[in-house]
């Protein structure tokens, strides 16, 4: 938190009203800069991170320039996932709510999966100043001349990267270029990836880059350890880990959809029960899997970095990354699901040699680790990496050796690359000690 106050800005009695039934007392880092510049009517990039506050950061002046009168779309919301937009929709039906303005400010979520018939006779019979909506659907009611966006003022493209990621930029510009040359333009982004600037230069000029880094990748009330994989099945791990913490809700994190079915399969039939999200699953399976979040159901759940980008989940006490990412804004933004709004969070890291060069990026950036090891159910101080990195060249080519000795099964069985494993660390320990005897 800076040391601002919400009263220093020219923010009307109304929206004072619902930054104090929010319960906020000072603005966040990126609210200090972004609610002036939107009140100033300026365009802008918007960069932070997870659980910054970005949402009110943007929401909070559009509301502060609604105007009651004016019976047509005013400002439009753009998030790259439902889940995403509905949890936006649910902040702004929270703070005219909060208002008192429930018969004056009108709004609709605007996403797939809904009756789309029904939904064009809702917004031709009843417009809404506010829309909150994945691209793809806003698109539709704009071309069904359900949804008039030639007087929008402003307009806000939440996750841009993401938006990217999943292919719908294109829908976003269909619906900019319907707009009107003088619109505000909101673009939040965690990133900034080269791909993105031809659109970003085609509709801002000069806009205002607000980017908020504090020098610190994750909150100080986090601890960040590393357990060593080895040659070990990570459902495994995570099960001896799952004895040594009682979560409120850990999210576990996997490089992709294979790897997050293979390791949520895996812990199920370890009895761990544990949820899974991401986004090859369908838009009912993920609304059930959001329910059964909600009502607590899981304290586990298995996860991609895209699902949890375009997600809130509440109450998570703990991060386990069973495979850690490849780029350092992706661990950023994993870790940033826990340790939120004060609270403590724990990060446990699964590592191999392949993840040295992201750990010391990460320690460059002020991120402190703490080595450990699990044996039945009890934590351990182990050694660093960077002294497991000096074992002598002999100790690899036994690895080499080892793995070399096993033979691969002529017909694949389930389990087959696991059992693989133990047999070439079978093998490591033994040419370890033939090793050692031939020493003495």
């Amino acid at each position: 938190m800076g040391n601002h106050s919400f009263k220093e800005y020219a923010i009307s009695s109304t929206v004072e009203q619902i930054i104090e039934g929010l319960g906020f007392f000072n603005p966040t880092l990126i609210q200090e800069q972004v609610i002036p510049a939107v009140l100033r009517g300026e365009s802008l990039i918007g960069q932070s991170h997870t659980g910054s506050g970005k949402t009110h950061a943007y929401l909070l002046p559009l509301l502060n320039q609604l105007e009651d009168e004016s019976q047509h779309v005013q400002f439009v919301v753009t998030a790259p996932t439902r889940e995403l937009a509905m949890q936006i929709y649910n902040e702004v039906k929270k703070a005219v709510e909060l208002a008192g303005k429930e018969e004056v400010w009108k709004s609709s979520l605007v996403i797939g999966g809904t009756d789309k018939q029904r939904m064009v006779e809702k917004l031709t019979s009843n417009p809404p100043q506010i829309i909150v909506g994945t691209p793809g659907r806003i698109l539709d009611m704009v071309t069904e001349e359900a949804l008039d966006v030639h007087n929008v003022k402003s307009f806000v493209l939440d996750e841009a990267d993401l938006m990217l990621d999943l292919g719908f930029i294109e829908d976003v510009d269909q619906i900019l270029i319907r707009m009107n040359e003088d619109l505000q333009l909101l673009v939040f982004s965690a990133t900034i990836p080269e791909r993105l600037q031809p659109f970003l230069k085609k509709y801002l000029v000069n806009p205002t880059h607000i980017k908020i880094d504090d020098n610190k990748p994750s909150p100080e009330s986090m601890e960040h350890r590393l357990v060593a994989l080895r040659h070990k099945d990570p459902a495994d791990l995570i099960m001896d880990i799952s004895k040594s913490i009682q979560p409120y809700l850990a999210i576990i994190f996997t490089n992709g959809k294979e790897q997050a079915d293979e390791l949520a399969s895996g812990l199920l039939d370890r009895g761990l029960e544990t949820g899974l999200i991401h986004g090859g699953l369908s838009p009912r399976e993920r609304k059930r899997m959001l329910k059964d979040l909600q009502s607590l159901r899981y304290q586990y759940i298995v996860a991609t970095d895209l699902a949890s980008r375009g997600i809130d989940i509440q109450g998570v006490s703990h991060v386990i990354n069973a495979r850690m990412p490849k780029e350092e804004e992706f661990y950023i933004h994993r870790v940033g699901r826990t340790a939120r709004a004060g609270l403590e969070g724990t990060a446990i890291n699964l590592y191999t040699e392949e993840d040295f060069p992201l750990i010391e990026k990460l320690e460059k950036r002020g991120l402190t680790f703490n080595f450990y090891e699990v044996k039945n159910g009890e934590w351990r101080e182990a050694k660093s990496y960077k002294e497991r990195q000096k074992r002598t060249p002999v100790h690899s080519e036994l690895e080499k050796k080892a793995k070399q000795m096993v033979k691969k099964p002529k017909k694949v069985k389930p389990g087959y690359k696991k059992k693989m494993k133990q047999e070439a660390d079978k093998n490591y320990k033994k040419l370890k000690r033939d090793s050692y005897r031939k020493k003495r």
